[in-house]
């Protein structure tokens, strides 16, 4: 599943898309603080950024330049300013495609479907998810602790890729049952607590202990270091 980093000041425009790109199964995360969004981008590690040109403190063009320095992800400016020097900026500044507001819903989500699509598609035969000495690997469904080898059923697979790609971060148990089934229908709320008991004792089976934590009334959460 892939997160997208929402840089968008708009709040119309940002629970407009922020409801867009959940209906199609993609995490959200919106950025609040505009003078700290490398810093975000750091901590949230996400798969592509949306992002707007006219930000507060520094505007899109800054954070694009400095994303680019520490990474090659995909970047889709939105922007208000459409005309053809704005678009030639966002390209020179690393972007890799620009949307003129207003915009289709249908037309967005096209282009950042189409972007991951080319970016990630011939990567994954070798893609792994590290969190402190856990390993992931995303193509055979392995998790690994040291010479410790285990093989993941489906659901364990899922629910362990979902927190340790959002590694420090709390996961709610409604957001992990929407994003571990992907269904309007009713799952019982006891189904995801039976499936996490079982995976944190499989865990043990490789000498992993206390690796995914519970926050109460919260969710639950992997620290990204101990």
């Amino acid at each position: 599943m892939y997160k997208i980093m929402l840089v968008e000041d708009d709040l119309t425009i940002t629970e407009v898309l922020e409801r867009q790109l959940q209906k199609w199964g993609y995490l959200v995360s919106v950025t609040e603080d505009f003078s700290r969004v490398l810093e975000q981008f750091k901590e949230e590690n996400p798969e592509l950024v949306l992002m707007d040109i006219g930000l507060p403190s520094f505007n899109g063009y800054y954070w694009c330049q400095e994303i680019r320095k520490i990474s090659k992800i995909p970047i889709i400016f939105i922007s208000s300013a459409s005309d053809d020097m704005n678009l030639v900026m966002a390209i020179n500044m690393g972007a890799d495609d620009f949307l003129a507001k207003p915009f289709k819903l249908e037309v967005i989500t096209a282009k950042i479907q189409a972007l991951l699509r080319r970016t990630y598609a011939f990567t994954t035969d070798t893609e792994v998810i590290k969190v402190r000495d856990i390993t992931l690997s995303v193509t055979d469904n392995t998790i690994s602790h040291g010479p410790e080898n285990l093989e993941l059923t489906r659901n364990e697979f899922r629910i362990i890729k979902l927190l340790m790609s959002q590694a420090g971060q709390i996961i709610s148990r409604e957001d992990m049952m929407q994003a571990l089934w992907d269904t309007d229908h009713f799952i019982d709320d006891n189904t995801l607590t039976v499936n996490m008991a079982r995976l944190r004792k499989r865990l043990e089976e490789i000498g992993v202990y206390n690796f995914i934590e519970t926050k109460k009334g919260m969710g639950y959460r992997i620290a990204a270091e101990e």
